[in-house]
């Protein structure tokens, strides 16, 4: 019962606490009673306090939770799910920040994300690659990426497409403020990330090239290039301000911020998927501030059962490598 996670035989539907919000003390990243403290690079969780509830414990001990959340930007109201990595427990780490990896599936995304199931390994890999120094000890945010089904190719592209709910916003805002309200986590954009498949994948790469002033990096599996959602229909101008051709160009002339596009894609996937990654990077890697990698996954086919394991054979490290991790203070 306790591995089907039954209740009462499990954890799964109890609250839980990942972190308490404190007040800011002098720059705003110590308590302003003293009794708690940060370093210069952390910022503590704010507050309010999410009601988060258990849905999965893994064998290491730790919890994927989940909540129901109204993003205060986007006004649009959806499901989170959240890990964090043993490590932040810790009390070494007691007073550092974790870097962020927003997780974005493909599919309906709605009202799911599969990458909070542990049949995955995302978040046991994560812990893996930590121990084999190929990843930092990434703290996880889940959201679901649409506001509803995706049916009859409903789907919105991550975007705030006019007058439709703003889920560009609520991944780029809401989700971003959501951990610093629960979580210790970094203050520069060196501490926030994407990781995303097929449509979520195309909506980390587009916010990061969107918004490289908050995100330095994504690792996309199998993404779409282009914005293509049917919602899009009557927006010519809006839709290009979404689309990652566009935005890496305009990137590349103003010159920075530099960001790091980690690619996969299985060779038994979809030819125009295969031929569209290989020309954005051929385009646009290693030109200027954008620098790319890609994975090419023998025999690797489009779902995320190819795609976890495929991380960890360069992927995950290279993002971590331009990403800041948690410092022990002891």
């Amino acid at each position: 019962m306790r591995h089907y996670e039954i209740p009462p035989f499990s954890q799964r539907g109890e609250p839980i606490v990942f972190d308490t919000p404190v007040p800011a003390g002098p720059g705003g990243h110590g308590a302003g009673d003293g009794a708690i403290s940060a370093d210069g690079r952390t910022e503590l969780p704010t507050g309010p306090e999410t009601q988060w509830r258990i849905e999965h414990t893994l064998d290491d001990g730790t919890h994927i939770a989940v909540a129901t959340v109204t993003g205060r930007q986007s006004g649009y109201t959806g499901k989170v799910w959240v890990w964090a990595p043993k490590e932040y427990s810790d009390p070494r780490y007691a007073h550092s920040g974790f870097p962020v990896l927003i997780a974005l599936p493909g599919g309906p995304g709605f009202n799911d994300n599969y990458w909070k199931d542990p049949s995955l390994k995302l978040e046991s890999s994560i812990s893996d690659w930590y121990q084999q120094g190929k990843s930092k000890p990434f703290l996880l945010a889940m959201p679901v990426l649409n506001p509803g089904p995706d049916v009859h190719s409903h789907y919105w592209d991550g975007s705030d497409i006019p007058g439709q709910p703003k889920m560009g916003t609520w991944l780029a805002q809401d989700i971003p403020d959501l951990m610093r309200q629960n979580f210790r986590t970094l203050r520069s954009r060196d501490g926030w990330a994407f990781l995303g498949s097929s449509s979520g994948g195309f909506a980390g790469l587009k916010l990061v090239l969107q918004y490289p002033d908050r995100f330095k990096a994504v690792l996309a599996s199998g993404p779409d290039i282009v914005p293509d959602s049917p919602f899009w229909k009557g927006h010519p101008v809006e839709q290009q301000q979404n689309n990652p051709l566009v935005l890496a160009q305009q990137l590349i002339a103003r010159g920075g911020p530099d960001v790091y596009l980690a690619f996969q894609v299985g060779t038994h996937e979809n030819r125009a998927t295969i031929r569209a990654i290989e020309s954005f990077v051929a385009t646009y890697g290693d030109k200027g501030p954008i620098h790319t990698t890609l994975n090419l996954i023998p025999d690797g086919r489009h779902n995320a059962y190819t795609y976890v394991p495929a991380m960890g054979e360069g992927p995950i490290e290279w993002i971590s490598r331009q990403l800041e991790g948690p410092v022990p203070s002891r």
